[in-house]
């Protein structure tokens, strides 16, 4: 395979994954991997750099699957509002957002292959593309009204800087949804749980085959 990610990441993406229905979402479809080990290797071998992280676009993560689950369920959260998915992957949760009804929708990640990827994940399923947001928008406010944010507690660093800034959003008024599998740096004691679901995971990602997730709300701050 030459080396076309860098300058094509869409062409990677429809090389290497299929359109798969989200297992608890079944009403969107997406772009993914089969197996994980393949792509991650792919990913490496095409950027020429060992040690990545895992290609989190290529994959329906716990989280994303719960609170997409969860706005497609409850559609007031976004109906008729702004919206942003903050770490979009594979744009999963922006997708649900435009399904429920929101105004407008972007979607954030810096990773191009995700940028790509929601690109194509919206054309699959019939909605109009997010607008996607390149940069590192941690620590900015451009008014969003509803922020959705799934799988973000990985890092205990960038865990920590995500969710004060998550929390300063929240208390200026905006609608802060977080879908996680209550992962290490997740910090539940400044989260209430909204909502609990069983998720469908692979064995090669996660520690089980269904992986009890949660949609968690900042406490109100005082």
């Amino acid at each position: 395979m030459t080396r076309r990610a860098a300058a094509d990441p869409a062409a990677f993406i429809r090389a290497e994954t299929r359109p798969l229905a989200v297992p608890l979402v079944p009403e969107i479809t997406l772009q993914l991997a089969v197996e994980s080990l393949p792509i991650w290797q792919r990913t490496e071998e095409e950027l020429g750099e060992i040690g990545l992280p895992p290609p989190f676009w290529a994959f329906a993560w716990a989280g994303g699957q719960a609170l997409a689950r969860h706005v497609l369920d409850h559609p007031d959260i976004v109906r008729g509002r702004r919206v942003l998915d903050f770490a979009a992957g594979s744009g999963l949760v922006a997708i649900a957002a435009r399904l429920a009804g929101a105004r407008a929708v972007e979607a954030a990640d810096i990773d191009p292959f995700a940028q790509a990827a929601i690109v194509l994940n919206a054309a699959l399923n019939g909605v109009e593309a997010p607008q996607v947001l390149a940069q590192d928008i941690v620590g900015t406010d451009a008014g969003w009204e509803v922020v959705l944010a799934g799988d973000i507690a990985y890092e205990r660093d960038t865990a920590l800087r995500v969710f004060a800034w998550l929390e300063s959003l929240a208390a200026r008024g905006a609608q802060v949804w977080i879908g996680d599998p209550a992962r290490t740096y997740l910090p539940r004691e400044r989260l209430e749980k909204v909502a609990d679901y069983g998720v469908p995971v692979t064995r090669e990602l996660e520690d089980a085959e269904i992986k009890r997730t949660a949609v968690w709300r900042p406490r109100a701050l005082p």
